[in-house]
């Protein structure tokens, strides 16, 4: 594989098509937590970012080295990543539903996007990017390296815009964005199964 224009064309576009996922959860993230901070939403978004570059990475060493193994491992990926996403989707939409305006505007602020949660969402929406370190195994290290460094910056900033959209209706919706983030994240999982197991 050579250094042109098809090379960074085609990781830009790997970006985009696995940055969806994140996308549409940073959305989840924004309308959940209206007021985020500027400083809040970048380290979301690299966060992302971050996962995004580290899976295809991962795939490109696991076929450089233990393939076997990761082909056994392959066939979990849509499990995981539903019942992660499962997981935070369904916590969402509990904490949406009770009442009470006051104890709303107290869950609210304890219901925002903690690390372990943030981590949780990295790798449920990276974890299928491990399969494109087979797509992009005949590069040599370094220009998997570039690849997967494009693709987290494409990440990057389609999150940004993610996020962004997320808080502008999030204000509006005010109480019922946990609820529909919740049921964003939960979709976001049975879509990541069905294409993965069908």
């Amino acid at each position: 594989m050579e250094w042109n224009f098809v090379f960074f064309f085609n990781s830009v576009l790997l970006g985009v098509g696995l940055a969806m996922d994140a996308f549409s959860v940073s959305l989840a993230n924004g309308l959940h937590e209206p007021q985020m901070r500027r400083k809040k939403m970048c380290g979301i978004a690299g966060v992302f970012a971050m996962f995004q570059a580290l899976m295809p990475m991962t795939g490109w060493i696991c076929v450089h080295t233990v393939v076997q193994y990761f082909q056994v491992f392959e066939k979990f990926i849509p499990w995981i990543a539903l019942i992660l996403l499962a997981y935070i989707g369904g916590k969402m939409l509990l904490e949406g539903r009770k009442d009470g305006a006051e104890e709303k505007a107290v869950e609210m602020e304890a219901a925002k996007l903690g690390v372990t949660g943030l981590l949780i969402q990295g790798v449920a929406t990276s974890i299928d990017a491990l399969s494109v370190g087979f797509t992009i195994s005949e590069y040599g290290f370094i220009m998997a390296l570039v690849c997967a460094l494009i693709i987290a910056t494409v990440t990057f900033v389609i999150c940004m815009a993610g996020l962004i959209i997320g808080k502008k209706f999030g204000t509006k919706l005010a109480g019922k964005a946990g609820i529909l983030g919740g049921i964003i994240l939960i979709v976001i999982g049975l879509e990541i199964f069905i294409t993965g197991v069908f």
